[in-house]
């Protein structure tokens, strides 16, 4: 059998293998964006300690044995104007409760975005003539405080202003309210001074065995970030990139082995894929970090699932067929100044190679020290400098990101298993010899083309339902 016929018996498949993971994946992933989060298990109310407007120590753990209502909202100037009657009648209610109950515990957390704005309280009594008599705290960015809550005061990806947290007498979590989110009105409604006491009060018999609502963290699959990894990897670009960086590295890294025969070179080239993979998952971890941060209160706004549908609808539209090639014709025709741009365009990929030279240069300078260290580093350089060739691919997994109700850690952690899994395919090409790991860098192009295709369509169906969400269709 010539080796054209074997290789052809290997490759068809190889890719017919990926593509059906990337079907099997992208379906997978339509349903568990579009499902809903669990709503289940009563757990313990993170704790927190802070000072309040009055100079008061509050801490949660503090009102151990008493019943509490945690009020999470977020008053300053500039107003939501949309939220305003809602938060006028629920901060009015929660006065009504105080003297309807004198000895009831109700503690406001404020999230504060305008560090220049009045406090929360001082504008709710000024505003809307509201008594409000318990503690009062000011949470500033980075949100120490409300950050723990993450879990109970977003729904559907958005923070809903305000948000009431009921808490029994051990510390747990016995009921929630989300009373209003921008851009879909009134979810539980206001709640009533009267109501509320009646479930106090019920908490503090310890007749409640929980309430509707109670929010628990989404489920994270890491299982399905890791595997997500692998899809986006599969970019014929990225592929080509790795293979050049990865054919001269190694090179450079064989002639010292053979010399030194100290370890095979297999086996160094299997830690460097190891390295270079970590490395690329740590820009990865960072990136989540503070995106899951930002992303409670970017989700906040009223476009916010329009833009995210759009936008990720383009970016589909890019991974089956590249934006560029498809307004070529039209560019072509205005060609006023193109030998200009062209020769802009020359100097800034002539100027970022030159970049990525110096970058590759410094890692291998560090290889003389450790292999480990200089391939990490190298694994950094990459994710940072090659976003270029993937950034239709990755985009749509950090606005994924963006959208869910997850822990600035949750989120790190998420990303982190992505860039494992994005990693993955430079460990064959390091390990095995040049030849070898050329053909299984062709075999994974060709798998590519095929998979970043089927990915493409998954995110185009993906920006549509963000989309739609807007329109008032949920699908989740």
């Amino acid at each position: 059998m010539s080796t054209k016929c074997k290789k052809s018996l290997i490759s068809g498949p190889v890719t017919l293998f990926a593509v059906i993971i990337s079907i099997i994946f992208s379906i997978f992933s339509i349903f568990s964006i579009c499902s809903s989060p669990a709503i289940s298990q009563v757990a313990m109310a993170p704790d927190f300690q802070a000072v309040d407007l009055d100079g008061k120590n509050v801490s949660l753990s503090g009102y151990r044995g008493e019943a509490v209502l945690l009020h999470i909202t977020n008053i300053e100037n500039p107003l939501c104007r949309e939220c305003e009657n809602a938060l006028d009648a629920q901060t009015n209610q929660l006065s009504q409760l105080a003297e309807m109950d004198p000895g009831v515990n109700i503690i406001t957390l404020n999230v504060r975005k305008n560090s220049y704005s009045l406090d929360g309280r001082e504008l709710a009594e000024g505003w809307w003539n509201a008594n409000i008599t318990g503690p009062w705290i000011e949470d500033f960015d980075p949100y120490p405080l409300t950050g723990k809550y993450i879990d109970y005061s977003t729904l559907e990806g958005g923070f809903a202003n305000p948000t009431l947290i009921l808490i029994d007498k051990e510390g747990n979590v016995a009921g929630l309210y989300h009373v209003y989110q921008l851009g879909k009105g009134e979810i539980d409604g206001i709640q009533s001074a009267e109501s509320l006491k009646s479930s106090l009060e019920r908490i503090e018999a310890g007749e409640a065995s929980g309430f509707e609502g109670i929010a628990s963290s989404q489920g994270i699959n890491y299982l399905g970030m890791f595997a997500l990894g692998i899809v986006t990897s599969l970019s014929p670009c990225s592929i080509a990139l790795l293979l050049a960086m990865f054919s001269y590295v190694m090179t450079a890294r064989r002639k010292e082995v053979y010399l030194r025969k100290t370890v095979s070179a297999s086996k160094e080239g299997f830690m460097i894929g190891i390295a270079f993979t970590l490395g690329m998952a740590a820009v990865f971890f960072i990136v989540g970090f503070f995106l899951s941060d930002i992303g409670v209160f970017i989700r906040q706004a009223r476009f916010f699932d329009l833009a995210a549908g759009l936008l990720m609808i383009i970016l589909g539209i890019n991974i089956i067929k590249p934006i560029g090639e498809i307004i070529e014709p039209v560019r072509s025709r205005l060609s006023f100044g193109r030998g200009n741009s062209d020769a802009i365009v020359g100097e800034t990929i002539a100027e970022k190679k030159g970049i990525m030279e110096r970058l590759v240069s410094v890692s291998m300078n560090l290889f003389r020290y450790s292999a480990f260290i200089g391939a990490f580093t190298l694994g950094v350089f990459f994710a940072l400098g090659w976003a270029p060739c993937a950034v239709s691919l990755v985009f749509p997994v950090l606005i994924w990101l963006i959208s869910q109700d997850v822990t600035p850690l949750g989120g790190a952690l998420m990303l982190f298993v992505f860039g494992v899994g994005h990693g993955v395919p430079v460990i064959p090409i390091a390990t095995f010899s040049r030849a070898v790991g050329g053909q299984i860098g062709e075999k994974y192009i060709a798998a590519g083309k095929h998979v970043t295709k089927i990915f493409g369509l998954a995110v185009i169906v993906i920006g549509l339902i963000y989309a739609v969400r807007y329109l008032g269709f949920k699908m989740w």
